[in-house]
């Protein structure tokens, strides 16, 4: 249903049931797909496909060109997943040349005032609380929540199951399932709650403050740390995971609370 004060590009492909209301802009190259919802005043630019039953609240600006002067005006592209919440003035530039496409994945919650860069590449589950704002080529794992106004470096990567708190500037890498915070980011413990709410179990809670033991609170460098795990950690997804987190980290981790 689509709103006369509404404008759509005729080559624009939208749903048959998608709702638009009225002064949203939908620009040519646009792909929506059905149950949408497009609040007024939403600018989507060209190279957004956006999922399924999605919401984007007013004022937002979807796919808008890449704040990176090297951009040329190549063919990118913003996707959005299913159901993803995207509240009032977020903004969400396309990819660039480096990636070609910025991804944001299905039931993910961004709040007011969000912005996320160029090649940033979202994992489902996530919620950026208002205000966080992520520069470009990030990419953070499923089910990460990153608390209001937050800045994230260019190239960082968060790990599936983070919180990293409000305010807190992430300029390194944030290993899985692990709480971030404090000034300089650090090593907060384990994120036990919101792996309690997913179905982890104590025992595997347990594991994963075992393996991060090892690498916070031992007195251990990094590649001993992974080293001591592979040796006397039995093999499992969670050990794994985060071995291979820390050992491909390009910006290094996080610190643990006494070593920054």
């Amino acid at each position: 249903m689509n709103q006369p004060l509404s404008y759509i590009h005729p080559e624009a492909k939208i749903a048959d049931n998608v709702v638009i209301e009225p002064f949203a802009c939908i620009h040519k190259n646009v792909m929506i797909d059905e149950g949408t919802w497009i609040g007024s005043h939403v600018t989507i630019m060209e190279g957004a496909r956006i999922g399924k039953n999605c919401k984007v609240f007013p004022g937002s600006v979807i796919s808008g060109i890449p704040q990176d002067l090297k951009f040329a005006g190549e063919n990118t592209t913003v996707e959005i997943g299913d159901n993803t919440i995207i509240r009032e003035f977020v903004t969400i530039s396309r990819g660039t040349i480096n990636r070609s496409k910025t991804v944001i994945g299905k039931n993910c919650l961004l709040m007011a005032y969000v912005h996320v860069a160029h090649d940033c590449v979202l994992g489902d589950n996530c919620i950026l609380v208002n205000a966080v704002q992520v520069a470009g080529h990030v990419r953070i794992d499923d089910w990460a929540i990153i608390g209001g106004s937050t800045s994230i470096h260019q190239f960082v990567k968060i790990g599936s199951h983070v919180m990293v708190a409000g305010g807190s500037l992430v300029r390194k890498d944030v290993p899985p399932f692990t709480k971030a915070a404090r000034e300089p980011l650090s090593y907060s413990g384990i994120n036990s709650i919101g792996l309690r709410r997913r179905g982890y179990s104590n025992e595997k809670i347990n594991e994963i403050q075992e393996i991060y033991r090892h690498v916070y609170l031992k007195g251990l460098n990094n590649s001993k740390a992974l080293d001591v795990l592979e040796l006397e950690m039995p093999a499992s997804r969670e050990r794994d995971e985060i071995i291979n987190f820390i050992r491909t980290s390009d910006r290094g981790i996080m610190k643990g609370i006494n070593n920054n």
